[in-house]
């Protein structure tokens, strides 16, 4: 049975990939709906324009200025199921009801775990050792449906979001391939365990990395911020070094050729690499900025 399938994201590669899946599962995508970042409320505001050049040319491109018009653009293509990944706004009731089959949301994390906008930051910060990614049914909560597809893989090293993201995609596809599957066969998904956690933004006094810290929280916390955002837009992490604040790229919790050795409470970390702060950014950033020994 082939099934019209409607992507919602405001993410260009997952466009590409749940486009891709969706048609090699024997569906067929019929339009796209993304939203507008004008604010940079949800992060740097991605290209709108980079996002409706990406889709596919026989897809309608569906841009809701609000909430309440969700509903109605999605009724005007007649979906038989949403599929969604990567998309800030919490869906309202009436646009949960329109597609027969409902919504079918990607997470990265093994939910009920993390559950909230930074999962991967979360895992990292808590320092969880594997992460995963769960293709459930939305509901009227956040993260919460029943989960038709779920895949563990390890964290690992710590490395940057455009190093990270690419290696787990696969994984993820996989399982939107299989949550497709059992969809399609009529199944409902396996209800959350109770408990889990939902975690929202990192928190403006997050920004700072403090030294009195345990050392291992520290680089946790540092690497974090790369797949983190705070409500007010401050990025961390935040360091004055030399009299100066910079925004810590990547730390190690061993000597690494050409770092930084900073002392924490309990031993060393390494800062391996640093960038300046913009100019708006150095001017309007203050904190709990911790001296270097």
């Amino acid at each position: 049975m082939s099934l019209r399938v409607v992507i919602v994201t405001r993410i260009p590669p997952v466009l590409a990939a749940f486009d891709a899946v969706v048609r090699a599962a024997g569906h067929e995508p019929v339009a796209f709906l993304t939203m507008r970042n004008v604010d940079g409320r949800y992060g740097p505001p991605a290209d709108t324009d980079e996002l409706v050049l990406g889709a596919a040319e026989e897809l309608d491109v569906l841009l809701p200025a609000r909430r309440s018009t969700v509903a109605p653009l999605l009724a005007s293509v007649r979906p038989d199921l949403v599929v969604c990944m990567g998309f800030p706004w919490k869906v309202p009731p009436d646009a949960l009801a329109v597609p027969r089959l409902g919504w079918l949301n990607g997470h990265p994390s093994l939910l009920p775990r993390h559950r909230g906008p930074l999962p991967v930051a979360w895992a990292i910060r808590e320092g969880d050792e594997e992460i995963g990614f769960t293709f459930h049914r939305m509901d009227a909560e956040l993260d919460t449906g029943p989960i038709l597809a779920q895949r563990r893989f390890p964290i690992g090293e710590y490395e940057p979001p455009d190093a990270f993201y690419p290696r787990v995609a696969p994984v993820g596809m996989e399982a939107l391939a299989e949550a497709l599957e059992r969809l399609a066969a009529g199944e409902e998904g396996v209800p959350q365990e109770d408990g889990g956690s939902y975690e929202s933004f990192f928190a403006e006094d997050d920004a700072w990395l403090d030294l009195s810290r345990p050392a291992v929280e520290v680089h946790r916390l540092a690497w974090a911020w790369r797949y983190a955002m705070s409500p007010g837009g401050t990025r961390g992490a935040l360091l004055e070094l030399d009299g100066s604040p910079v925004r810590v790229l990547a730390t190690s919790l061993t000597e690494v050729e050409g770092s930084r050795r900073l002392e924490c409470v309990d031993g060393s970390l390494w800062v391996v690499e640093t960038e300046e702060l913009s100019e708006e950014e150095a001017s309007s950033t203050s904190g709990p900025a911790a001296s270097t020994r």
